[in-house]
């Protein structure tokens, strides 16, 4: 059965639970989006950065709306999971703007969007926030607005100031209609730990090396983790490993282990079949 964006949002919005924390592994495009389905993801998330690189532009608000929103379109269309889509600052220049981005990506089907700080102002950000959360509710879906505080992540104010910091800003985005918090940059339990209970929405926080496994995770108060742009950094990785075994080692031995040719095509085969109405499915995991 497909679900419809409604059935989504609202399946969505259940994964937030800090009992059983929501792990979000990040995507770029569809191939990427139907392998991470395949292992079993419960919900997707795009990487702005890793969209971005991908198209060959740096990360940092240097994408395009209607190119952002294409790629949203596409991912949401080949997978049966809830997607989530991170906007950046959302694509725009002011409010309004955002406006019509949330609005493109409402009406492409994702129920989820990040919108960050990073060098804008608290109430610059707040009224992003609000303008998401307006265009979301004109649209009948109640999209999970999940705002990003970068004052870890960019070291926005003195180390000792960032806690009551993040709070500060965090009490803004949720008064403007937040319904989750983003707090990338943050690894130390006994932190995570304090931003979640000073929160009164579910805490998300960025993963991977050095970070708590996600076994610890629910025991400090995390809903919800994602591994922001490390897998596309991953990916990219495995190219320069495989290019320098090549040229200078003369091996292949960066590629053992790799998904087989007819795995990753089977799964285009099967997403291009169920989008034309024939009975052939995506793969439901290994």
């Amino acid at each position: 059965m497909t679900l419809t964006t409604l059935d989504r949002a609202h399946r969505f919005r259940s994964l937030h639970d800090p009992r059983h924390p929501l792990l979000l592994s990040t995507v770029w495009d569809v191939a990427s989006a139907l392998v991470a389905q395949d292992a079993g993801a419960p919900a997707l998330a795009t990487t702005s950065a890793g969209v971005a690189w991908s198209r060959g532009l740096p990360d940092g608000d240097h994408l395009g709306r209607a190119e952002a929103l294409a790629v949203v379109a596409a991912v949401v269309g080949a997978v049966q999971v809830p997607v989530s889509a991170d906007l950046e600052g959302g694509y725009a220049e002011t409010a309004a703007g955002v406006s019509e981005t949330v609005r493109g990506v409402v009406q492409a089907g994702a129920v989820g969007i990040n919108l960050e700080d990073g060098a804008r102002s608290p109430e610059e950000t707040g009224r992003r926030v609000a303008a998401a959360r307006v265009a979301a509710d004109d649209e009948g879906v109640p999209l999970f607005v999940n705002a990003r505080c970068d004052v870890y992540l960019r070291g926005l104010v003195e180390p000792g100031a960032c806690l009551v910091e993040t709070v500060r800003r965090a009490t803004r985005y949720v008064d403007a209609g937040a319904d989750g918090i983003f707090v990338p940059g943050v690894v130390d339990p006994e932190t995570i730990a304090a931003l979640a209970a000073s929160l009164p929405v579910p805490l998300n926080v960025m993963v991977g090396p050095g970070a708590p496994a996600p076994t610890e995770l629910s025991g400090l108060g995390v809903a919800r983790a994602s591994l922001g742009s490390a897998v596309a950094q991953a990916a990219y990785t495995a190219v320069r490993r495989a290019t320098v075994d090549l040229l200078d080692g003369g091996t292949y031995d960066s590629l053992t282990g790799a998904l087989g040719y007819a795995e990753v095509d089977g799964l285009l085969h099967a997403a291009a079949a169920h989008r034309e109405g024939r009975t052939e499915r995506p793969g439901g995991g290994r």
